[in-house]
Formats: C-alpha cells, structure tokens, sequence
C-alpha cells in the first residue's frame, strides 16, 4: 500500500514537473524562433532599403515623365556582395516578367508586394547520378518590395533568404531543450522517489504501530470476551433460572441479550484480528489443493437452516465440464490451489449477506463455472455468483461497497411498500471477503438494481493451463 502510494506521489512531482518544464521549452522555442524570423524579415528589408538608394533611374527617350530602371548600372557591383551573406535578389518588371537575379536559377514564383515578409517553398530538380531526375525541396524567405516614382510602378524587387539559416539554429535549440527537459524529469523523478519515501516514514511507522496495536488489542480482548460468554451461557442453562418467574426471568433476559452481544463483539473482535494480521502480513494463506465444488456444497449446508427459517430458497448450481474434455480434467474441473478456511469465510459472508438481505420467501442462487481468462485464453479462471432476490444496493454506495466499517444507510433503499432489512453487521464482512479474494490473486465484482437484487461475482485463477 505505501509502495503504491510512493510510487503515485513520485508520479504526480514527475509529471507536473515535466508539464511545466515542457510549457517553459515551449515558451523558449517559440520566443526564439520569432526573435529569429523577425532578425531576418529586418535584414530582408534592411537590403530592400539599401537596394532602393541605389537604383539608377533615367527617363525614357520618347517621354521624359516616363522613367525606367538602368539594369547594368544599377545591380553591376551587387552579385558578390549578396552571394556572400546569402541573400539573392530579383529584379522584375511592372509586368512580373524576371530582368535580373543572383540566383543561377529562376525560381518561378509569382511576384506579390510583401514587405513583412514570407515562407515559401521551392522544388528545385537536378539531375541524379544515374541521369534520373532529383527534385529538391528549398524553403525561402522573402520580402517583395514594389518600385514606384510617382505613380508609375518601374518594377519589383524580391529579395530572399534561404530558410535553414533558420531552422539550424532552431534544431539546436530544440535538441538542447529536449536533452535539458530529459535530465530534469529524470531528476525529478528520482528526487520526487526519494522525497516521497521520506515523507512517507512517519505515515508507515504510524500505520505500523496503529496496526500492531489493533492486532494487540484484538488478540487481548478475545479471551476476556469468550469467558464472559462462557459465564453467560452457563447462567442460562441453569434449570431453575430458566423455569423462574418474576424477576428471575427478566434476570434470564438480560443475560440472553449479553450472550447475543458478545458473540456480536467476539466476531467484531475475530474480524478486526483477521484484518490486522493480513495488513501486517503475519498469517499467510496456507494454499493446497482445494475442491471448490465441494467447499461450496458446504457452506451452502450450514446456511440451509436460516435461510428456511426466513422461507428462502438457497440453492446451488454446478457448471459441469464439456464431454469433450479427459476423464482426469473433469474430475478435477473445480479444483485449484486456495486456503480452505479462508475461502469457507470468504463465501459464508456472501451467502450469509445474500440471505439477510433478502425478504420472506426470496431466493438466493449460488452458481460455479470455470471459464476462460478474458486476457489469455489459456488461462482457466473459477467463476462463483452468488445471486439474490433481495432489496440491492444503490448505484453510489457501490464503490465504497468494500471499505472497512461501511454500510449502506437503509435509508437509501427503503420504499413505502418493501421493508429494510437495518444492518446488524460491523461492516467489516465485504472487507474481509475482498482481502480473502485479492490473497488468492482474484477479484470481487458487485452488480446490483434496487428493489430487484444483488450478485457478487467473485473470481479466482486456477494457475493451470487448460
């Protein structure tokens, strides 16, 4: 339990750590990455500026209010400087036709004006070794700025930057953040296992000692409780008390009512005893080879007399094997390796529940079939349902169904037309059915409706292959 419980609080440090690290790189990535577009759009048109100043502009010939770019002189000393900080230009006439450029193929892109700038996406082929056609990606990004002298457009200017100048960087953030976030998390899960085992001490001493005490005092108060029993049970099998009058007969009384009081608190006293050793580990399940059909055939005996004396009809019903099975397989089709005391408890507190739940003249069914593990099909499982007729359980009391002291309120169920049966138990019965279950590595399932009835489902492996 306290394993389960470390391991859940070095989960939860683990994972909201690894949350916040993981909002934190992203904030880093996205903040430098922008810084970076950015860095580069102001470079794009830090040159469409310089580009600008420099144009050569001459007036036409035939019209001296007409104007236009003188190409040679304008970009004659510009290639190399631009080659080297890798950055191309494009001249382009007002009908979008290409005069001039650096790069040493067109790239075919239509001419739009931009001047905050934009991603596009090339694809460039070039011709492989074996004279196959290579088509290349190429990732640009481009700022188009369009020239005008008055009203008159003389051209376009499209200046590009190649992307990876970008993305370079941006892969070594990323291979950085996410070997930075790794060795955190992994840090913090191993300081949170550390941190959560250390904050778990006083809790486990604590439990500890609550548990060796509970089993102290539950061994302790066993022998002072059977002895006033047995005192009481003497009493009352002295003649002359039972056959007085007056007095002496409500004297008798009282000590019936003692009697039915310590045998309440001697089993309390045996379940809380039970629950304790089991916490604390010190009795083991003694596991031999047990017949399940034959153990249910006896409990479903011993309960036979009080479910008549309500007039309910307690049966059993036994899923035989398939013919098609050997002779030494059928035999033993119901027998597996469990605790004949702890499995008689088991199914005594279900049927004895089923029982006192159910009303007057109900039935309570108790089925066994051995089937297939829904996870591996070569793994048999022995299925008992122990189904009654009786007032069920409501929908939200299930899932406290097994915790220790619980019971459902009778409020809950009861109805103008059908009497409750008021819970006489000490809440510990389910409990210690579900801890018999969990020791032979099964489960304990509950389906229920209200005013119609209540089935356990318990389920045990065989740990044979079928």
């Amino acid at each position: 339990m306290f394993q389960a419980t470390r391991r859940r609080l070095a989960l939860w440090y683990t994972s909201v750590t690894a949350v916040l690290l993981l909002l934190f790189a992203s904030g880093v990535y996205l903040y430098v990455r922008s810084t970076l577009i950015e860095r580069i759009d102001d470079t794009l048109n830090h040159v469409v500026e310089v580009v600008e100043r420099s144009l050569v502009i001459e007036s036409t010939t035939t019209n001296t209010e007409q104007f236009r770019i003188n190409i040679e002189a304008t970009f004659r000393d510009n290639a190399d400087a631009v080659e080297d900080d890798h950055i191309d230009l494009e001249w382009f006439s007002p009908t979008g036709e290409l005069l001039w450029s650096t790069l040493s193929e067109p790239l075919g892109l239509p001419v739009h004006p931009d001047r905050t700038g934009e991603t596009v996406k090339v694809i460039r082929h070039q011709d492989s070794v074996e004279g196959q056609e290579d088509y290349t990606p190429l990732l640009l990004r481009q700022v188009t700025e369009r020239v005008e002298v008055g009203r008159q457009v003389l051209g376009y200017l499209r200046v590009s930057h190649p992307w990876f100048e970008v993305t370079k960087p941006i892969r070594q953030l990323i291979f950085d953040l996410s070997l930075g976030t790794g060795v955190m998390v992994l840090s913090v899960a191993f300081c949170g296992w550390f941190l959560s085992g250390k904050a778990m001490e006083p809790v486990r001493e604590s439990y500890q000692r609550l548990k060796q005490f509970t089993a102290d005092a539950s061994h302790e108060l066993r022998s002072p409780i059977t002895l006033i029993q047995t005192n009481v049970q003497v009493a009352l099998t002295d003649p002359e008390l039972r056959e007085a009058s007056g007095a002496a007969a409500k004297y008798h009384q009282q000590l019936t009512v003692i009697e039915r009081l310590t045998q309440r608190l001697g089993r309390l006293v045996d379940d809380l005893l039970f629950l304790a050793r089991q916490d604390s580990g010190i009795v083991q399940p003694s596991f031999a080879v047990c017949p399940l059909d034959a153990l249910l055939m006896e409990v479903v005996e011993e309960q036979q007399l009080s479910a008549a004396e309500k007039d309910i009809t307690l049966s059993l019903h036994l899923v035989e094997a398939p013919e098609s099975h050997n002779l030494q397989l059928i035999e033993d089709w119901f027998t597996f390796q469990g605790d004949w005391n702890q499995l008689v408890r088991l199914f005594t507190n279900l049927i004895v529940n089923a029982v006192h739940y159910t009303p007057q003249g109900g039935k309570v069914n108790v089925e066994l079939a051995r089937i297939a593990s829904p996870l591996a099909t070569r793994i048999a499982l022995l299925q008992v349902k122990v189904s009654d007729t009786g007032i069920g359980i409501p929908e939200t009391a299930l899932p406290r169904l097994f915790d220790r002291f619980y019971r459902v309120d009778p409020a809950r169920t009861h109805t103008a037309t059908t009497p409750v049966a008021i819970p006489t138990g000490s809440g510990l019965g389910l409990a210690i059915a579900n801890a018999i279950a969990e020791n032979h590595h099964g489960q304990i399932q509950v389906e229920s409706t209200l005013l119609q009835g209540t089935t356990f489902i318990v389920t045990l492996p065989i740990n044979t292959e079928s």
